[in-house]
């Protein structure tokens, strides 16, 4: 089944066409447009701008993608949550492509999508080698890496911070989400203060590298929080803006600083907390899969830190991390996620697809 992935829910537009099937997902053509460049001198993500991008990229890029005449057997289509002005951009192309080559329409909710980035793969179904390498040499992910059911995945991006359980597919629980800002987000605005580029995330990572995690003692926000509303007195949500204030403050106490110890402190406290909030999680509903997915992902220690916390603990969970360039927003993943309604017909009448920025997953 080839199925054509639109997503535009923030400020990349991408289209992806990829064939599916028991093999797994497999990349037949992809093309993402950034806009980082453009939304970097404000230091931030501007939705009007980014739809008026969104309107002048999608149509080339879909012809581009489908340039060898392939007709897509489904079109699936981020249909929310996330920015209105590039979500009705999608939805609207999608729907028109849908009527005009009389091809199944299918929504696909963003988190979703992160989740089913995992299963996305480069390789051609005929492929004989039996292990992708990737650039984290810790674990080696397979030809075609499927979900195992149950499934527990923690999405962290600059929009997002949730834990979702997935009893199977298609079936999600939230069971926990940040109460302020995203983990991406406390990233990119303690990066913005100071004064590196955007998108910030990945600059505090780079001089993370040569500082001490240990240098400076910042908080790590609900790590150990009851909640008398959960069974087990655990909560599983996330609060980062406090921890973004006391990084304001040191800052604003200390005149000299050692931006590489800071940064590095700052990267291991998010770390802490999302990790030992996902080991709790998977200490109480022991899935057999778990997804760590969402731009937050691409962070290398982020990665090593929970592969490494399995192993440590002795667990026999399979640990899925997507290839480094699926860890931000793509149409791929919403391929992927697409098949999967697809299988199940699960489809919507293109005068009926609605685009919804505020979509829960669960």
């Amino acid at each position: 089944m080839l199925v054509l992935g639109v997503e535009s829910s923030c400020d990349d537009t991408s289209v992806a066409l990829l064939e599916c099937s028991k093999q797994g997902c497999f990349v037949v053509n992809e093309l993402t447009a950034s806009q980082i460049e453009i939304h970097k001198k404000y230091g931030g993500v501007v939705p009007e701008i980014a739809g008026r991008m969104h309107a002048e990229k999608i149509i080339p890029l879909i012809e581009e993608v489908l340039k060898d005449g392939a007709k897509p057997d489904a079109i699936a289509v981020t249909a929310g949550p996330g920015l209105m002005t590039g979500l009705i951009i999608g939805v609207e192309a999608a729907k028109t492509l849908s009527y005009a080559l009389n091809v199944p329409l299918i929504a696909v909710n963003h988190i979703e999508g992160h989740i089913h980035s995992v299963e996305i793969s480069k390789q051609t179904p005929n492929s004989n080698s039996q292990i992708t390498k990737t650039d984290d040499k810790i674990l080696p992910i397979r030809k075609s890496p499927k979900i195992i059911y149950p499934a527990l995945a923690l999405v962290a991006s600059g929009g997002h911070t949730e834990l979702i359980l997935a009893k199977k597919q298609g079936r999600y629980k939230k069971i926990g989400a940040t109460r302020d800002d995203a983990a991406g987000e406390c990233f990119d605005k303690v990066a913005k203060i100071l004064d590196l580029p955007y998108p910030g995330g990945p600059q505090i990572s780079k001089l993370a590298i040569e500082g001490d995690p240990k240098a400076i003692n910042f908080p790590r926000p609900m790590l150990k929080n009851k909640n008398s509303s959960s069974k087990n007195g655990l909560s599983w949500d996330f609060s980062f803006a406090g921890l973004k204030t006391a990084a304001l403050y040191w800052l604003r106490d200390h005149k000299k600083i050692n931006k590489n110890d800071f940064c590095s402190s700052f990267e291991q406290a998010i770390i802490d907390v999302l990790v030992g909030k996902t080991m709790k999680a998977v200490e109480k509903f022991k899935p057999k899969t778990i997804i760590l997915a969402g731009g937050v992902s691409a962070n290398k220690k982020l990665r090593e830190t929970l592969i490494k916390e399995v192993k440590n603990q002795a667990l026999k969970y399979s640990v899925l991390l997507p290839k480094s360039e699926y860890c931000m927003d793509n149409a791929a993943m919403i391929a992927t996620a697409g098949y999967h309604h697809a299988l199940k017909k699960d489809y919507v009448l293109w005068q009926n697809i609605k685009a919804d920025p505020n979509w829960e997953i669960a």
